[in-house]
């Protein structure tokens, strides 16, 4: 037998040698390659014939012959001798062995004339991972577009098979040609259809297990396309000059899945002229003619004064009259010339009473004629009187324009346009409500005490000044203008206004947005003042004895960044340099921004320019990462960062309820014609910088605040933004056609990046004696949220109110150093950071710290930092800059068990005293 040392050299002849004729061993069966499922050993076999005996070698060492099962039998057709053999090998043994290849055995058969080896198998522990090295994403893609989802299953032995499942049903791309799976276990749909929307899940499956990957969701969207124009309707005035309209709608295709909706007006109009009809009028008589046999003479007139066109009345009467010649002198018709003369005389009497009275009826026309005449001369513009131009203006493109520099564009047709502008905005600005489309007869057009809302259908909306009934016999107008005990115009001093911004005169220009200060060792703070932009430097970031001048800015230009779809930019660009400076200690960067905070809405993210210009992200707010930290306050996010550069928040939107928080204001001034009265209506992101650019124009071009501001929360439901103006009070103020209302596209208001969307309004008094106004602007989304603004307000300067608002305190210290910049005393922080980074048996303290200071989330960041209590105060330092509120952070360490008294009671005078009072307790 041979030796089970392992040796291929020690192998020998077996003892005795069969009598059957000589030949070497020939495999019947050879060991196949094996793989360990879990914990259960696996059998190898070996068959030969003829042999006298089989042994498995594995890894090149001899398999003990005790673990061998071995059977014999004897072949019926040659009668040779025929052996099989079994061995077990174990999860163990395959786990032991450390070799430059997998786990191998063989086995060797004898016969008399020699050796036979057969193949080499291969044995390995079967296994699994959880994670797919990629999930597929989610996309959506519109119709007829191709669809690539990518999967790349788990790490396993033997390697997973792929197999994908649409909606929990297995996916055959056999019977489905559009449909390919072959391609590196990736889903290929090559032309999209609507019934390829929906949840895609990617299946992978060995010996051991199967995964499940995370769940795409597809959507194949339709963008929708305009239908045919209808043919032109009947010219609205049956005389004059009145409008015919078209319409198409957005039905071919209709969007799908959030495809676009069509982009364009919907209705279009042009003027018309429709003939009016002209009754006919008598010419005067022509003379009489020459007295007949019949002792009668005839004139004679025609109905050609004017004639009678389109319809007009014919003249009514005789046209031709005749009468006797003689006065009665001959007998007509063999009668007696006494009864010819009665007859005569009576007609004559009837002729005179008829004159008189249409003598009468023309002299009192004429009376009236003139009156009226007289009192339009005496009035360019009447109570009830529409402008023209609102019904003949026709069918027009309107366009507005958004300036990326310097001041807005307004609506007004009157103001000189910028032409120094890059984006423009062409279409309707204004499309009415089908909610409040109402009936234009002639009578309520021209009727002013009609108790409807009469509007213009055109590009914009136009209303007559009547919004409610209006009795226009001296009685008090309510909830338009103020009468008798309300309050005067000029002294309102007595209403309440939140202040929360400075005064005008000291708002920041546009070349202040960047702060620059030299810090040290000790750290300190950088804020760009009145734009919610700050930099916290940690104390002990920067080297000991060295100093960097650091600078914060706000860029001003239009950003590089532009979203894709859907994602917005939510706060300003903001740059913090320089670039190269080396930090020991992550600084705390906070940027404000404009999404109302709910991760169920809004997916944000952190992006960072690269220096060739590009934009790449950071991390996602819900991201767990070492490399930085963010934590998404209410309206402003605080940055945990390592490397200083250019940083941007990205939103993007996961559900119609995301919503961006506008904020809007009212700003007055009067034009260059002094009875024109400009509100300019601004909606911005609600944020400080943001606010501080609209102020810093309207200070620029004498613009007045006219209200505080308010917060308008606007959904990503594709809807759009209306604003008008309302209650103008119909005998003192008019406004200009076309300007009522104002619409503004869902795209024009949700993608708008950083600058504000600017509509303005044209007011004009009647008279210069008029120096009040008051009226209420309404901001509203259709099947949104909905703001009014009350304006009451002196247009003249020296009466005008000032309304005040204040800003933080860090208009006047733009940067602070040392210790004075942060709230914590400095000895306080480093007893808080002894005692919470040493582990107890709780378990790490900064953790508990964290959790009381509403960090419930990545908290593995803290834990690769050499102080996590540090950081986590720094944090605390960025949140609270404005209001320092020490008691809570007291608060929140008497909850965990580690002080009982309040670090506010603590001030910067106490640093220096070595014996303060403060609890020692728990080892502080």
């Amino acid at each position: 037998f041979p030796s089970l040392s392992g040796n291929d050299n020690s192998e020998a002849l077996p003892e005795s040698i069969p009598s059957a004729p000589g030949t070497l061993p020939h495999f019947m069966e050879e060991p196949d390659d094996a793989y360990i499922i879990k914990s259960n050993p696996i059998v190898l076999r070996c068959k030969a014939m003829p042999a006298m005996q089989i042994f498995f070698k594995c890894n090149g060492e001899w398999v003990h012959q005790n673990e061998h099962v071995s059977e014999e039998s004897m072949d019926e057709s040659t009668g040779l001798k025929v052996r099989e053999v079994f061995i077990n090998v174990t999860r163990q043994q395959v786990e032991d062995f450390h070799g430059p290849e997998d786990y191998w055995c063989q086995c060797v058969a004898w016969s008399h004339l020699g050796t036979s080896k057969s193949r080499k198998a291969s044995v390995r522990i079967a296994y699994l991972r959880k994670n797919f090295e990629q999930d597929p994403q989610g996309k959506e893609v519109p119709i007829e577009g191709m669809i690539v989802l990518h999967c790349r299953p788990p790490e396993g032995v033997p390697a997973a098979e792929v197999e994908w499942l649409k909606n929990e049903e297995p996916i055959d791309s056999n019977l489905d040609e559009n449909i390919d799976t072959r391609a590196d276990h990736n889903l290929i749909i090559r032309q999209a259809r609507l019934s390829d929307s929906g949840n895609y899940t990617c299946m992978a499956a060995n010996i051991v297990a199967k995964r499940r990957s995370m769940s795409a969701t597809v959507v194949v969207y339709v963008n929708g396309g305009w239908s045919s124009w209808t043919e032109w309707s009947n010219c609205n005035a049956r005389c004059g000059r009145g409008w015919q309209k078209r319409s198409r709608t957005c039905t071919n295709p209709a969007p799908l899945n959030g495809g676009a909706f069509c982009e364009g007006m919907s209705v279009q109009k042009i003027t018309c002229t429709s003939l009016c009809p002209v009754d006919g009028n008598w010419e005067v008589w022509s003379e009489w003619s020459v007295c007949s046999p019949e002792c009668e003479h005839l004139r004679v007139r025609e109905c050609i004064a004017p004639p009678p066109r389109n319809g007009g009345k014919y003249c009514e009467g005789l046209s031709q009259e005749s009468e006797n010649c003689t006065e009665g002198l001959c007998i007509q018709d063999k009668k007696p010339l006494h009864e010819i003369k009665s007859q005569n005389i009576e007609t004559a009497s009837d002729i005179a009473l008829y004159s008189g009275l249409g003598a009468a009826v023309i002299a009192v026309a004429v009376l009236v004629v003139g009156v009226t005449l007289y009192r339009r001369s005496q009035s360019e513009y009447g109570v009830d009187v529409i402008d023209s131009s609102a019904l003949t203006g026709g069918f027009q493109t309107f366009n507005f324009k958004t300036v990326r520099q310097g001041n807005s564009l307004l609506l007004n047709s009157s103001m000189q346009p910028d032409l120094t502008v890059s984006r423009t905005y062409s279409g309707p600005i204004c499309l009415q409500d089908p909610m409040d489309k109402e009936l234009m007869t002639e009578s309520s057009l021209f009727n002013p005490l009609s108790d409807i809302k009469v509007k213009v259908q055109s590009s914009f909306m136009v209303s007559l000044g009547v919004t409610e009934r209006a009795e226009y016999h001296g009685k008090a107008h309510s909830g338009t203008f103020p009468h008798g005990n309300n309050r005067a115009f000029g002294t309102m001093q007595a209403r309440n206004k939140a202040a929360y911004i400075q005064n005008l005169s000291s708002i920041s220009t546009r070349s202040e947005l960047k702060t620059t200060a030299i810090f040290g060792h000790l750290g300190g703070r950088l804020v760009v003042p009145n734009t919610g932009v700050s930099l916290l430097i940690p104390h002990g970031a920067i080297p000991e004895e060295s100093s960097w001048e650091i600078y914060l800015a706000i860029t001003q230009k239009e950003s590089s960044l532009q979203p894709e779809g859907t994602d917005v930019l939510l706060g300003p660009e903001v740059t913090c340099g320089p670039a190269d400076l080396p930090v020991s200690t992550p600084f705390a960067l906070t940027i404000p921004h404009c999404a109302e905070v709910n991760s169920e809405n809004w997916n944000i993210h952190l992006k960072k320019r690269t220096q060739q210009g590009k934009w790449e992200e950071v991390m996602s707010m819900e991201e767990e990462t070492t490399s930085c930290y963010c934590l998404l306050d209410p309206y402003a996010c605080h940055i945990l960062l390592n490397s200083f550069g250019t940083y941007a928040l990205i939103g993007e939107p996961i559900s119609d309820c995301a919503v961006r928080q506008l904020k809007v204001a009212v700003f007055g001034c009067l034009s260059c014609n002094s009875l024109d009265y400009n509100l300019r209506v601004y909606c911005m992101d609600n944020t400080p910088c943001a606010f501080q650019e609209v102020v810093s124009d309207e200070r620029l071009h004498g613009g007045q605040l006219l209200e505080e501001p308010k917060l308008l929360h606007f959904k990503g439901n594709t809807f759009s933004l209306q604003i008008s103006v309302l209650d103008i009070p119909p005998f003192l103020w008019r406004i200009k056609p076309f300007t009522a209302c104002q619409e503004v596209p869902f795209s024009r208001v949700w993608c708008s990046s950083q600058k504000p969307l600017h509509c303005a309004f044209s007011l004009e008094r009647y008279t210069p004696a008029t120096t009040q106004l008051s009226c209420k602007v309404c901001v509203r989304q259709v099947k949104g949220h909905e703001q009014i603004l009350q304006i009451q307000t002196s247009i003249l300067e020296n009466e005008r109110e000032t309304i005040t608002f204040f800003a933080h305190d860090d208009s006047n210290f733009p940067a602070q150093m040392g210790p004075k910049a942060f709230k914590i005393p400095y000895s306080i922080r480093q007893r808080i950071c002894a005692t919470f980074d040493t582990p107890n048996a709780k378990g790490k303290d900064w953790q508990m710290l964290a959790q009381k200071n509403s960090i419930n989330r990545n908290l593995s960041y803290f834990a690769t930092q050499s102080s996590p209590s540090a950081v986590i105060l720094d944090l605390w330092e960025a949140r609270h800059q404005h209001d320092g509120d020490l008691d809570s952070l007291a608060c929140a360490l008497e909850e965990i068990g580690r002080t009982h008294s309040k670090i506010s009671d603590i001030t910067e005078t106490e640093i220096e005293e070595p014996d303060f009072n403060y609890s020692r307790q728990n080892g502080l």
